[in-house]
């Protein structure tokens, strides 16, 4: 299982690894490159891991839509996120129902992390791009 993707229906897994693809950016979006086969444009990150998952990262503007299929659980889902400023607020949903809200607030290299979703998952939590989450 690659921890960057959303392969069990753990909503903190699938949410870890957006909110690096906020935080990190180009970084983040070159880790994975590693470990699946990955596509990218000026705009758009597309990715299948060795199991079959599969995931895109488009950006327009301030906003960026995460869609993936996750082999596992058997399902699709979707993630809009929408910064202003240093904050960002997301929202997402899977094609089983369970959807989920947050925020992040990057405070120079760290980043101030809340999320809930309907599955009764929530976590407050802290990353920095030097010590990690």
């Amino acid at each position: 299982m690659l921890e960057y993707f959303p392969t069990s229906r753990n909503p903190m897994k699938r949410l870890v690894c957006a909110l690096l693809l906020i935080a990190a950016g180009p970084v983040c979006a070159q880790v994975p490159s590693l470990l699946a086969n990955c596509t990218r444009s000026a705009n758009l990150l597309a990715c299948v891991d060795p199991s079959g998952n599969a995931y895109s990262v488009a950006t327009v503007g301030s906003t960026t839509y995460l869609r993936g299929y996750e082999v596992i659980g058997k399902r699709y889902w979707a993630q809009t996120n929408s910064r202003y400023g240093q904050l960002t607020f997301f929202t997402g949903l899977a094609s089983d129902g369970e959807a989920w809200v947050g925020y992040t607030r990057r405070v120079g290299w760290t980043t101030l992390n809340r999320f809930s979703s309907s599955g009764g998952a929530s976590a407050k939590f802290t990353c920095s791009r030097i010590t990690g989450c």
